[in-house]
């Protein structure tokens, strides 16, 4: 019995190797779709789940490793490479650019289904923290214009006073924009307030104040 959240994709151009594949992952209840070329599958539309791309180096109508680049800033899962046609060089260049096996044929099935989980994991991973990111941002969205110019003196060290200075508001005044940019963050302790402006990618605004003293 195979299971709809996760999926495997294979690309390749040999129909028996497709086939093969695709009874392999079915004994181990993963649900697969093959594809003959690299267009299909970049056409194709697909489920929204954790994924695992296996994909051959020798296709039809582009070269694996090509179609590797060309999908990089893609929202495209992890690749396995399996070829009949491997050297150095080329797995080399496919593990570089974040392949998570490069597999020469013959290979055993264990290796296959160990470098299809790792894949299929780091691609559930990675669509935690987009979720994750994604979440902060619209939390972020919900601060208000002042709030948004608290937060960066917040995490950057400062203290109240010193934060309220840089402001020119109440001491007061900025302990409620800061508590409320707390609650709208979802953020635990300073510290946690911390570690979701560096996954903003919201720069730290240190004091000219403070040098000055």
């Amino acid at each position: 019995m195979t299971t709809d959240d996760h999926i495997v994709f294979i690309v390749d151009d040999d129909e028996r190797i497709r086939e093969a594949l695709g009874e392999l992952l079915d004994s181990h209840g993963i649900r697969a779709i093959a594809f003959e070329s690299a267009c299909d599958y970049v056409q194709a539309d697909k489920p929204d789940v954790p994924a695992c791309l296996i994909l051959d180096i020798e296709l039809p109508d582009i070269n694996g490793l090509d179609l590797q680049r060309q999908i990089a800033d893609g929202d495209h899962p992890p690749i396995v490479f399996v070829t009949g046609h491997g050297d150095i060089p080329s797995s080399v260049r496919a593990i570089k650019r974040g392949a998570v096996d490069f597999l020469t044929k013959p290979f055993s099935d264990e290796h296959l289904m160990a470098a299809i989980q790792a894949a299929i994991a780091q691609d559930r991973e990675k669509r935690t923290e987009r979720a994750e990111l994604g979440m902060l941002k619209q939390h972020y969205l919900d601060l208000t214009p002042r709030e948004r110019e608290v937060l960066p003196l917040v995490v950057s060290g400062l203290l109240n006073k010193q934060a309220a200075a840089e402001l020119g508001i109440s001491e007061v005044t900025l302990q409620i924009h800061r508590r409320n940019v707390m609650q709208k963050m979802a953020a635990a302790s300073l510290a946690d307030l911390v570690r979701i402006a560096e996954k903003l990618e919201i720069p730290i605004t240190h004091s000219r104040r403070v040098g000055g003293n």
